[in-house]
C-alpha cells in the first residue's frame, strides 16, 4: 500500500487515502486509549493515561492540520477580556484603480475612421479631422517571446601591400564557436533559477515560439555559464561571513537518478545577510556540514534550535547563537486549540515584542532608537513572559504539548533574549526563511538535480539570483554584467557591487543593449515596405 501511494500522482486518490488513514489513526488512537485506561485502572495510574491520551490527540490534530489545514500561522487578535471586539464597519471597495507602470515602454497606436464613417449622419457632409485631437485609452499588451537568428557579418579589411588582413570583432561568446548568444544562456538561467521553469518545460515553451531545442542543449548553456561566474559564489560567502550577524537555515534537496544509488537525502544550506544570500548543496544534514560553512565565522548566528548549529557554537566559542522567536511562537500556535487560554496569552506577549519592532526604523540607521525601545519596552515584555512561565509550568502535565513548547522556549532562552543587548540582531530568522523559498519552489517544480555537478550549478545560480533580488537588481541584468566581466578576465562583481555601481553612475544599463530590439524593428519595417510593394508576398516571407 505504501509503495503504491508513493508512486500515485492523482490528487483525488491521494486525498481519499489521506482521509482513510486519518480515520484509521483515530480508531487506533481511541482503542489504544481504552487499553491504556484499563491498564491504568488496574494499576491505579490515571495521570499517565491522561498524558498519553492528550499526546495522541495532539499528534492527530497536527497531522490533520498538515494535510487539510492552512499554512498561515496568523492568529486573530484577542481582547484582554476574552470578548470579541466589535467589528469595524468596512467601507465598500470600489476597485484599486490602475496600477502605475513606469518601467513599461509606451507606443502610440493611431486609430482612424473608415471612409463611410467620415460622413455626418445629420447633414451628409464630410467630417474634417480635428488636428491634434485624440481620445486616449491606454492598454497593456504583451509582445510574445521571439527567437531570431542573428547573422553576424564581420567585415574584412586588407592592405594593398598584402601584409595585413583585419576582421571586425564579433559579439562575445560563452565559448568559441557557440551557436547560442550570451543573452540566450542568461534567459535559460533566469527562467530556471528565478522563475523556476524546468528545462523540459522551457523546451516546450520555446517550441511554441518557433525554436527547436533539447533540454540537453539548455543544460550545456547553463553549465558553461556557471563556469564563467562561479568565482562570485565563493566571494559571496566571504562577503556574508564578514557580517556581525548572519542568518542560517537548511532544507531538503533531491539528487535524482543513478548518481544517488543509496537514495541519500541532500540538503540546501543557506546563509543570509541583508545584501546577499548564499547556498551550498551537501549530501546530508550532519553538524560537520554546518562546521565547513561556519568554521571561519566569528559573530552572531541567527538560527533555529537544530542540533548542528548548537554543536558548532559549542566547538567554536566565537560563534554566538541567537534564536528565533517566530519558531517559539509557532510551537504555541500549533497547540492553541488544546490549551487556548495559556497559548493565547503567550502568543499575545510574543506579539507585543513584534509591536515594539514595528516602531523601529529598518536598517542600521534605526539602531539607536531600536536599542532604546528594546531596553525600555521589550525588556518589560520579556519579564512578563518569564512570569507567565513560572505561573503556567506547575499546571502542565510533564508530557503535554504545552510543556514541550515551553521546554523548547526555555532551552533556547539565552539566544532568544540576545536581541535585547544588540540592536543588529533581528527578532526572528524570517529573512533567511524568505530567501530559502527560491530553492524550495525550484525543488517543487523540477524536483532536484540529476548529478552532483547539477547541485553545484544550482547553488551558484540560486545564490546570485536571490542576492540580486535582495539588492533590487534585475537578475537578468546582473547576470549579463557578471558574464561580461568573466569573459573579459575581470573580477566577477557581486550583486551589491553592481547595485552600488548603478547608484554611482559608473555602470549604465544602456551599455548592455545589444541592439536586438532595434534590429527586429528595422527588419519588420523593411518587411512591411516589401509587402506594400509586392502585395502577394506575406510579411514573414519578406523577412
Amino acid at each position: 500500500m505504501h509503495a503504491r501511494l508513493a508512486d500515485e500522482k492523482d490528487p483525488e486518490i491521494l486525498r481519499r487515502a489521506a482521509l482513510l488513514l486519518e480515520s484509521e489513526n483515530r480508531a487506533l488512537s481511541a482503542r489504544l486509549a481504552e487499553l491504556l485506561a484499563e491498564l491504568s485502572a488496574l494499576k491505579g495510574e490515571t495521570t499517565t493515561t491522561q498524558q498519553v491520551i492528550d499526546g495522541l490527540e495532539q499528534q492527530v490534530a497536527k497531522l490533520t492540520q498538515k494535510i487539510f489545514g492552512k499554512s498561515s500561522e496568523r492568529t486573530t487578535r484577542e481582547t484582554s477580556t476574552d470578548e470579541a471586539a466589535p467589528a469595524k464597519e468596512k467601507k465598500p471597495r470600489r476597485g484599486h484603480g490602475p496600477t502605475a507602470q513606469p518601467d513599461l515602454p509606451s507606443i502610440d497606436v493611431v486609430h482612424d475612421l473608415d471612409e463611410p464613417d467620415k460622413t455626418c449622419p445629420s447633414c451628409g457632409g464630410h467630417l474634417e479631422e480635428m488636428a491634434g485631437q485624440f481620445e486616449d485609452a491606454p492598454e497593456i499588451d504583451v509582445v510574445p517571446t521571439r527567437f531570431v537568428i542573428k547573422n553576424h557579418r564581420r567585415k574584412k579589411y586588407r592592405c594593398a601591400c598584402g601584409g595585413c588582413v583585419e576582421t571586425a570583432p564579433g559579439p562575445e561568446k560563452l565559448q568559441a564557436g557557440s551557436r547560442y548568444s550570451v543573452g540566450f544562456a542568461v534567459h535559460v538561467a533566469v527562467s530556471k533559477y528565478c522563475d523556476h521553469l524546468p528545462l523540459e518545460r522551457q523546451v516546450r515553451m520555446m517550441g511554441r515560439d518557433g525554436l527547436t531545442v533539447t533540454s540537453q542543449t539548455l543544460w550545456d548553456q547553463l553549465e558553461v555559464l556557471e563556469r564563467i561566474v562561479a568565482s562570485a559564489h565563493g566571494r559571496l560567502l566571504a562577503h556574508i561571513l564578514s557580517h556581525a550577524v548572519v542568518g542560517a537555515d537548511e532544507t531538503r534537496w533531491e539528487l535524482l537518478g543513478k548518481k544517488n544509488p543509496l537514495k541519500k537525502a541532500w540538503y540546501v544550506w543557506a546563509l543570509q545577510v541583508p545584501t546577499a544570500a548564499y547556498y551550498v548543496l551537501r549530501d546530508g544534514r550532519s553538524w560537520n556540514h554546518a562546521e565547513k560553512l561556519l568554521a571561519e565565522y566569528a559573530g552572531v548566528l541567527m538560527c533555529d534550535g537544530y542540533d548542528a548549529y548548537l554543536a558548532v557554537a559549542a566547538r567554536y566559542r566565537r560563534v554566538v547563537l541567537a534564536h528565533c522567536w517566530s519558531h517559539v511562537r509557532r510551537g504555541f500556535v500549533e497547540i492553541e486549540s488544546f490549551f487556548p487560554a495559556a497559548c493565547r496569552e503567550i502568543v499575545g506577549l510574543i506579539g507585543e515584542l513584534y509591536e515594539v519592532e514595528r516602531r523601529c526604523p529598518r536598517g542600521a540607521d534605526g539602531d539607536g532608537l531600536r536599542r532604546e525601545l528594546r531596553d525600555r519596552d521589550s525588556r518589560a515584555v520579556v519579564e512578563r513572559i518569564v512570569e507567565w512561565v513560572w505561573r503556567t509550568a506547575p499546571t502542565c502535565l510533564p508530557e503535554s504539548g504545552l510543556r514541550k513548547a515551553m521546554g523548547y522556549m526555555i532551552h533556547m532562552w539565552p539566544g532568544l533574549v540576545l536581541f535585547l543587548d544588540d540592536p543588529r540582531i533581528a527578532l526572528d530568522n524570517n529573512a533567511t526563511e524568505r530567501v530559502i523559498r527560491g530553492p524550495v519552489t525550484g525543488r517543487k517544480n523540477h524536483y532536484g538535480s540529476r548529478s552532483e555537478r547539477g547541485t553545484a550549478v544550482a547553488a551558484t545560480f540560486y545564490s546570485l539570483v536571490e542576492s540580486a533580488k535582495l539588492n533590487e537588481v534585475e537578475p537578468r541584468f546582473y547576470l549579463r554584467a557578471a558574464v561580461r566581466a568573466g569573459l573579459r578576465g575581470e573580477e566577477v562583481p557581486l550583486p551589491h557591487e553592481v547595485k552600488a555601481a548603478l547608484d554611482a553612475g559608473t555602470l549604465d544599463v544602456a551599455d548592455f543593449d545589444d541592439g536586438t530590439e532595434a534590429l527586429i524593428a528595422a527588419a519588420l519595417q523593411n518587411a512591411r515596405a516589401a509587402a506594400d510593394s509586392f502585395p502577394d508576398v506575406p510579411v514573414n516571407a519578406a523577412l
